[in-house]
């Protein structure tokens, strides 16, 4: 099993997340040839895409990274965010339930599922992953996705 490198795990607002190692510039132009052959460095540029905003660029980068890796929690991460950032929600869902599946204390991984979920309008769902993500790692930006999500279904 491949030993995923590991990196911040950002807001869903997708503020950079690589550290010096990811490619700074990922041209629209490369070329079969250019891309890396190293799962690895797929896994690397696919989050430079993401954080880059270039969800479809990364799933597609990320593909063999998948083939290679499905049961990897970092891997299924990266793709549950690229798929929530070009809104596929269902898939986004699978992704980081795989990812609760193998560890159920992923703080991030509930919270981005409870966005996941509050973007399909499943509130009372969401409310309870990102009760669970605050409690784990009470920062504001949990705390204030909770409260939006409370104030939604209070409106009801």
């Amino acid at each position: 099993m491949i030993a995923w490198p590991l990196t911040k795990r950002p807001a869903i607002e997708y503020e950079d997340s690589c550290n010096s190692t990811c490619p700074r510039t990922v041209g629209a132009t490369m070329t079969a040839a250019d891309r890396p052959p190293d799962v690895v460095e797929q896994f690397r540029l696919a989050e430079a895409l993401v954080s880059e905003r270039r969800p479809l660029e990364a799933l597609r980068e990320l593909a063999p990274v998948l083939d290679a890796e499905p049961n990897a929690p970092s891997v299924q991460l990266l793709a549950g965010r690229a798929y929530l950032q070009s809104a596929q929600l269902n898939r986004a869902e699978e992704a980081f339930l795989r990812v609760l599946d193998h560890n159920p204390s992923d703080h991030y991984a509930r919270f981005a599922l409870g966005r996941t979920l509050q973007r399909q309008s499943r509130l009372d769902e969401a409310r309870a992953q990102l009760a669970m993500a605050a409690a784990m790692n009470p920062t504001p930006e949990y705390q204030e996705a909770l409260n939006e999500v409370r104030m939604r279904i209070g409106r009801r």
